[in-house]
Order: C-alpha cells, then structure tokens, then sequence
C-alpha cells in the first residue's frame, strides 16, 4: 500500500499539533466555575451507596472542616498577607477555589458543597491533569462523570473512561506538594513512590489505598452502582492512610481503626542482642527498621511533622529497668537525644522552623525508603547486680504531630495526640530460649482523657512551633 508523501506530512502536523495542544493544557484556574456546576454527594449516593459510605468520614470527606488545618491555614494566610490562601485550599477545598468562594481563608463563604472536601463529583470530573503536584487539575463540571470503566452505562449521566483514575498521576496531582515561591518540595509522596521499587513494579496508589489489600493489590468484587453489572473488582473508596488522629477526633472509628491497620502493616521490627553477657559488660544491641509495607518512605506526606522513633527498653530477670530510650517526658516530648525519622525544614537564616511557608531548605531528612532497613545501635552496661535474663524490648512509634505544637495551637493539655505503636519486638541476653524475637503485639498507646483526640491531615500546613535540630544517634542503612 503506498502512502502519497503530502499526507504523511499531513498526519505528523496533525500530531504536533495534538501534542502542542495536550502541553498547553492549563489547570482550572480559581473562580472559573461555580459550585452550583456539581453534584452533591448525598445525590450520588443514591446510586453508589456503598462507595459513598466508604468516603464518608474518611480524611477526602474530611479535608475542608479539619479543625487544625483550618487554624494552620489562617495563621499562614496571614503571615503571608493571603498568599497561601488558594494554595493550600486547592487540595482542601478544590471546589472552593475554582468557584472563587476563597478567599476569605477562614471559609466564611464556602458554600455547601465546597465544604465536603475531596467529594464525588470532584474527583470524578476531572477529565484532564496538566501534571504533578500543587493540584493541576482539569475539570469539566457537567453531565459527564470521567471513571475507571470503559462500558460503564448510567441513566443519570454520562460516562467517560479515563486511564488517568486509574494511575498514581491521579494522586500525585495533590500528594506532592512545593513551595510556592521558592519550589521547595515539601511533600513528595508521589515522588518517592515513582522512584523506588513499586513503580517499577508497576504497583499503583490504587492497589494499595483503594483495595482491602493494605500493602498490596487485592481484588474487591462488586458493583460501582446498586444497578450496575457485577465486576471482578471495584476500587474502595476509604482511601486510608496514617490518620487515626483526626478521624477518632471527628467521630469515625472505622477510618481511625483503618489507618492503625495500615500503620502496623507498614514495617517490620528486629532485635539482634549478643547471646551472652556478664553482669557489669557494656554490650550493644541492633535493632533492625524495615519499610516492609510502604510504597513511600516512612514517614511521608507532611513530614516536618510526623514523628516516628524507637521506644527501647533494657530490664533485668526480675523487671529492674535499667536503660531506656525514646521516652516521652511529663510534658510529651521526645528525650532530644532520640532519633525521630522525619525531616527538619530549615528557614531563610538556616534555622529548624516547622512554618512550612517559611521554609528555604531540608536541614535533615531521616526516614526510610521502600524495602530498605535502617539499623540503630544501642549501647549500655548491663548493672553488676542485674539478674538474668537481661530482655531488650523495642517499639517503632508513630504520631500524626508532636504534642508541643498542639498544645501551642490550643490550650495546653486540651488533646493528647495518640501514640501509635507500629511494630514491637524482643530479644533476650543469657537466656535459654534466645530468639524472642515478635512483632506480633501492636496496638494504640494513648493517655487517658475524656476529651476526643483530634489530628493534622496528611496535606495540612504545619503547626508553628520551630522543631529542634535532629539529634546525632549512630545509625546506618543496609
């Protein structure tokens, strides 16, 4: 078959074009639509009643009215006379701001529909990305709803495929986030994951946020709509994550209970201490961090503030507890001599600051890449009168923030941020049965108190506290 040369030009202007035309994309710009151009939620649940109720009071339902975003937003508006108003709200609020309903930050004129967060018709009228991070969305509000099926038929509306639903990208446009005037990465959860092993792999966010799997894909028969065909699998819409703090806060136990189940599925622990020992050595003891479950590092989302860090303990055969390390104090902090995985952002003068808008650089960054181990070394002497066997526990902990800056945002002692314990394990010296060695006891360590505990959404800005620099523990990564 011959092909005359003028319309092989033809053909390839055709697709410069197409391609010219596709770079050129621009996201939604804010006040370019209006909030009466969606659906609400409570409409489409009508006919995807399950799915609705798996959104509902998790932390995309909840992301405008979290009260600690909400106060971090204000606060942030202001020291930057409105500049992050927009910014941050278009992840929170996305309807809000293309419909022009922020500013004021405070959302005073958010209409109902804008106050739902991350709600259906949001997410299923995006029809187009114009790339990665600080939210380039593209929507076309209307009667067609773009989704993961290509013969998807609904008497409502209209459907359109889009392979984007079905992709990371689709969340990468909100979970990377950087600065935006000096383009500082602040969160780079989409990045981490495109750079290690399960992008590779070809594991999508999906698999892992939007199946009952946990840490890996697993299929959910079902139906999208309650007159829909049964399929193989229907993604759900929890869409869990590390969150137990706001989610117990705002009444939802079922999200919190969740994001425990993903945070102790997320690592695995290991104690490896000498067999044998006398009273009155000095020995050390290794114990083994793994990011066993995570297809980011550990910790990710809004790091300056996440805190995860060893609980190590050192008793005697009769329970005398003769070292200790990583222990909260009366006041809730960390002893400053631990290692806490996280970053530390560091502001124009090269000083710790935990004011997300002022940060100019990473002063640190201790967390734990996919399927790799960190390993700390801990040293002490083993007391001349010590009985055995000398057992040596270890926690990995978790918490959404550190209580200080809590206490500045509200009255001293008004919440208690829960602590989670991740992974626990043990190890013995001179003992009969050596290998002690479990992860098998994990559960939530919390404070009494009659108040609800409330949290920081993975997205929200950071509090205003300046963090201290971290704090030299010998470490190293196999």
């Amino acid at each position: 078959m011959f092909i005359k040369p003028k319309i092989v030009m033809l053909f390839i202007l055709l697709m410069l074009l197409t391609v010219n035309t596709s770079l050129a994309a621009e996201q939604t710009a804010p006040g370019s639509l209006s909030s009466d151009m969606f659906e609400r939620d409570a409409k489409c649940a009508s006919c995807h009643g399950i799915i609705h109720s798996q959104w509902e009071g998790g932390m995309h339902s909840l992301a405008e009215i979290d009260p600690f975003y909400k106060k971090e937003a204000e606060m942030a508006s202001k020291e930057t006379d409105g500049l992050t108003d927009t910014y941050c709200a278009r992840c929170h609020t996305p309807i809000g701001v293309v419909s022009g309903e922020l500013p004021p930050v405070d959302g005073s004129k958010l209409s109902d529909i804008a106050k739902r967060g991350v709600q259906c018709d949001f997410c299923h009228t995006v029809s187009d990305s114009a790339g990665i991070g600080n939210a380039p969305f593209i929507l076309t509000p209307g009667e067609t709803k773009w989704g993961p099926f290509k013969d998807s038929n609904s008497p409502y509306h209209f459907t359109e495929f889009s392979d984007l639903h079905t992709k990371s990208e689709f969340c990468g446009m909100c979970h990377d986030v950087s600065h935006p005037t000096n383009g500082l990465m602040l969160e780079a959860t989409y990045t981490e994951w495109k750079e290690g092993p399960y992008s590779k792999e070809g594991v999508q966010c999906q698999d892992c946020h939007m199946t009952p799997g946990i840490t890996k894909y697993e299929a959910n028969p079902g139906k999208a709509a309650s007159m829909g065909p049964k399929r193989d699998h229907i993604y759900t819409h929890y869409a869990v994550g590390a969150n137990a703090f706001i989610t117990d806060f705002l009444g939802d136990d079922t999200h919190r209970d969740m994001a425990i189940e993903r945070l102790q599925s997320a690592a695995t622990l290991v104690v490896d201490a000498p067999r044998s020992a006398e009273a009155g050595d000095t020995v050390t003891v290794d114990i083994s961090i793994t990011n066993s479950g995570a297809g980011h590092m550990l910790p990710t989302g809004l790091t300056d503030m996440r805190e995860m860090w060893l609980d190590v303990t050192a008793t005697d055969g009769d329970g005398n507890k003769f070292y200790h390390y990583g222990a909260l104090d009366e006041d809730k902090n960390i002893d400053p001599d631990t290692l806490v995985y996280h970053t530390v952002l560091g502001d124009a003068d090269g000083n710790p600051t935990s004011k997300v808008w002022l940060a100019e650089s990473v002063i640190s960054d201790h967390r734990i890449s996919p399927r790799e181990t960190a390993v700390e070394q801990h040293t002490f002497t083993i007391p001349a009168d010590a009985n055995d066997p000398v057992i040596i526990s270890a926690k990995l902990q978790y918490r959404s923030a550190p209580q200080a800056i809590i206490d500045y945002l509200f009255d001293e002692g008004t919440y208690i941020v829960p602590v989670i314990i991740m992974a626990q394990a043990s190890d013995s010296i001179n003992s009969p049965d050596s290998d002690t060695n479990s992860d098998s006891d994990k559960g939530v360590q919390t404070e009494p108190t009659t108040e609800s505990t409330p949290g920081f959404e993975a997205f929200g800005l950071a509090g205003v506290l300046v963090i201290s620099a971290m704090f030299v523990h010998r470490k190293r990564r196999v």
